[in-house]
């Protein structure tokens, strides 16, 4: 078959895979120019009462609830199927549905409790999502290509183990970018993920389906992986929480990717959730289940309580001198600075010094391959290069001696940004996590603010800082002087009318493998945020 003709089947069968109780009348289906679907399960009539209360309670109550047999897997795990499955039909999140298989769990550990009268493990009866590149026996991981395309798993990956034996239930994967290195969720297979705050704009890349399906409400607690930005990013552009983590505390092996045996850049996996509370459940309860013992590449860190100081040293980029931030980010961080600065907090501004150079070393390491990993996986069934890929299909392989040359330029800069960090005795850098709030289709034009701290291998915490943008404050600048070409291509393309509304979020920074930390100052920040 064609890759056009294998793309249309796989759709076909994900389509097929909704229960036909749970596809969304003609009379109730939103029209396709209804740019906000999150009010959809409360105003449709569609969804229960009970059903949306299942699904608005947050994480830590439902596993409560669960544990004290008040409330069944079962009923819960149906109610998130069934909000996963409208939410696809509305955004095009999913990549697979195993709805059945996850509510045959449900039942099994509804029985468990019954027989046992405990838990099976600390996430016992809880839907979690999980982003397409994890492996799960018997079910595709494609990354977006149609070679990959029905080649069902053969072994789980140690995350997805982990999950299962803590009594976690799987229900769906989430659709990604092809090969997962694209800030927007598109594909050849499955097209594109659209944000259901507003269908005309993307919901990012490359984890772009869970923060989808969560932003609609058809997870709690999602997946996904980083390695340029892919956590932050779409977390960014749908308004929710997420954390990229230090390499070696959540277990990462077994996944399937789009660059594979690429380590000079690591990848990681990490939570997304509507809440930060629900992102530091995730963190917490999978590091207590020593995930050294089973991936080898694992720290052996338990996960520790922190308390942070009472008065924080942030530092803030106010631009990374590549590329200006929009408006209305600009503003949200210019207002959170003057926040925390209110609540007795020493705000410094910090220089970008490194910053054009990592993002340099990040750009050539993603190619260093002269495209060879993308090209394999596209060749067996003919399917082109997508246009976002085109550095791909353009690259030079880096032979063995600049690789390592490349490798030994990344460790001097590395050294250099901690030692300046140790200089200004900062606590925290404050920053964009894109120029953008979020942006049209195809306008997704630079990772820098993201993927400079994947070289660096710093803990980021992407989150909401309660700004949302204006079209009557947030006008594009009136002269602005670009720092970049690529600056003054964002800048041109920039409107405020298409993103009216939506939630910016901004990026915390803190030290290498102290993860805890940046999210307890996360949520100080939060707390100033809300005071002011």
């Amino acid at each position: 078959m064609s890759w056009e003709e294998i793309a249309e089947k796989k759709r076909q069968a994900l389509k097929n895979s909704i229960p036909s109780q749970w596809i969304i009348p003609d009379d109730l289906l939103p029209p396709a120019d209804q740019a906000d679907v999150t009010t959809f399960p409360r105003e449709s009539g569609f969804f229960t009462e009970r059903e949306l209360e299942l699904t608005s309670t947050n994480a830590t109550d439902l596993l409560k609830k669960l544990a004290s047999g008040e409330w069944t897997s079962t009923e819960i795990t149906t109610a998130f199927c069934k909000t996963a499955a409208v939410a696809h039909q509305l955004t095009n999140c999913l990549s697979e549905a195993f709805f059945p298989l996850a509510i045959s769990r449900a039942q099994e550990l509804d029985e468990y409790l019954k027989v046992h009268g405990k838990p099976k493990g600390p996430f016992h009866g809880l839907p979690i999502s999980i982003k397409d590149n994890f492996n799960y026996k018997g079910f595709d991981s494609t990354v977006g290509f149609a070679s990959l395309v029905n080649e069902p798993a053969t072994y789980n990956s140690t995350l997805v183990d982990l999950l299962l034996s803590a009594g976690a239930i799987l229900y769906c994967k989430t659709n990604v970018p092809t090969a997962m290195m694209i800030a927007e969720s598109v594909n050849n297979v499955y097209g594109r993920t659209v944000n259901p705050r507003n269908r005309s704009l993307t919901s990012g890349g490359s984890s772009g389906g869970e923060s989808a399906l969560i932003a609609f409400g058809g997870s709690r607690i999602g997946v996904g992986t980083d390695i340029g930005g892919s956590l932050r990013i779409p977390a960014a552009c749908t308004g929710i929480f997420t954390i990229r983590p230090s390499f070696g505390r959540f277990p990462n092996s077994m996944t399937r990717s789009g660059l594979a045996g690429q380590e000079a850049v690591l990848s990681v996996n990490g939570p997304m959730a509507k809440t930060l509370e629900e992102v530091v459940l995730w963190a917490s309860t999978v590091v207590g289940q020593a995930p050294w013992l089973t991936d080898p590449k694992c720290l052996p860190i338990p996960w520790r309580k922190v308390s942070p100081k009472g008065k924080l040293k942030i530092a803030v980029l106010y631009n990374d001198g590549i590329v200006t931030p929009t408006p209305p980010v600009s503003r949200a961080l210019n207002e959170t600075a003057e926040k925390l600065k209110r609540a007795g907090h020493e705000i410094v501004t910090w220089a970008p010094t490194e910053h054009k150079d990592l993002l340099g070393t990040l750009s050539r390491m993603f190619v260093a391959d002269g495209g060879k990993s993308v090209q394999k996986l596209l060749e067996p069934t003919g399917e082109p290069f997508r246009p976002e890929m085109q550095a791909y299909a353009d690259a030079t392989e880096l032979g063995v001696y600049d690789m390592w040359q490349l490798q030994l330029k990344r460790n001097e800069l590395c050294k250099s940004y901690l030692d300046r960090w140790n200089a200004a005795g900062i606590d925290a850098v404050l920053c964009p996590v894109t120029p953008y709030s979020t942006v049209e289709h195809g306008k997704f034009a630079y990772v820098g603010y993201t993927g400079v701290f994947n070289v660096l291998d710093y803990p980021a915490v992407s989150f909401p800082c309660g700004v949302t943008t204006d079209k009557d404050i947030d006008a594009p600048y009136p002269e602005h002087k670009p720092l970049s070409d690529t600056d003054a291509q964002i800048q041109r393309d920039y409107s405020a009318e298409p993103v009216q509304g939506m939630p910016v979020n901004l990026q915390l920074v803190g030290r290498r493998l102290e993860d805890e930390n940046v999210l307890a100052m996360t949520e100080v920040i939060l707390k100033a945020v809300a005071s002011s």
